[in-house]
């Protein structure tokens, strides 16, 4: 069996929603066209006699870091080598590229595979799910396009990489009819303390990014986050290494749905998981 691999399009987009509805997974139309937007270059489909049987899509964030992810092999052409394929392609892309780091968010299956390949733990994040509260919150108002320098600068050193060009795309996805949202937290005139992120998913909203300089900030971002999508199934990724969201999404009866492991390969971009209260997921951490 050959397997060819080949730059994702647009026209691939159908592959990529029936392997995600298949894993059971919570991407949309939008994420896909996202991934393809800020990495055209680096989305991969698997071929094998002129059928698409995977897809893998790649992020980079600067020279510091690129991000593996949405590796998709339908169940009836996996254990066949294709994933593999696909995941060794993608990171020979990114270090192709010169990223200094290569990350991803491992399953407890697929951390086994990563650290045989030279990929090494960063921390451990658990996916939340639940019904979202009507939850109040105080001091947060919607992200306005003059809030985002104010917004990447604070971004930076928390996430450990320049992820300008995600952010930008995911502000101006709120302004438009898709059901998402942004909003910053910002005392009278004072400095953007934080900003919070929804978007629609396939089975559930998802909440993240969510970052913020101080612990009032990020509880009230994620309060906020929450009251956006009240009623509505919701996921979000938190960071271990930040206990008050881990006590935030115990008190409003979110539930563990499974654990993840940030992980990398090369010369690490570590960031600060401790203002982490919801990653952005594990398409792009």
């Amino acid at each position: 069996m050959t397997i060819h691999i080949r730059l994702m399009t647009r026209v691939d987009i159908p592959y990529g929603m029936r392997f995600r509805e298949a894993a059971g997974w919570n991407q949309t139309e939008a994420d896909w066209e996202r991934f393809l937007g800020l990495e055209p270059e680096g989305c991969f489909v698997a071929e094998v006699d002129g059928e698409v049987v995977g897809t893998a899509t790649t992020c980079r964030f600067g020279q510091d870091c690129g991000w593996v992810a949405m590796i998709l092999v339908p169940p009836e052409r996996r254990r066949q080598g294709i994933g593999s394929a696909l995941f060794r392609h993608a990171v020979a892309y990114l270090e192709g590229q010169g990223v200094a780091s290569v990350k991803l968010d491992a399953t407890p299956v697929g951390r086994t595979v990563y650290l045989q390949v030279g990929f090494v733990d960063e921390y451990e994040l658990q996916r939340r799910e639940g019904i979202a509260p009507a939850a109040e919150s105080h001091g947060v108002i919607p992200m306005a396009e003059a809030h985002l320098d104010a917004v990447l600068t604070l971004d930076r050193p928390i996430y450990g990489a320049d992820r300008s060009n995600l952010l930008i795309r995911l502000h101006r996805e709120a302004q438009g009819a898709g059901g998402a949202c942004c909003g910053v937290f910002q005392k009278g005139e004072g400095e953007v303390e934080g900003y919070a992120m929804v978007r629609p998913g396939g089975r559930a909203a998802f909440i993240g990014p969510v970052v913020a300089r101080t612990e009032e900030a990020g509880v009230e971002l994620l309060r906020w986050a929450m009251g956006r999508v009240a009623g509505q199934p919701v996921f979000f990724d938190i960071p271990m290494p930040n206990p008050v969201a881990v006590r935030l999404a115990d008190e409003h009866g979110f539930a563990v749905q499974r654990p993840f492991t940030r992980m990398y390969r090369g010369v690490n971009c570590p960031g600060d998981p401790t203002q982490v209260y919801a990653t952005s997921g594990p398409e792009k951490g």
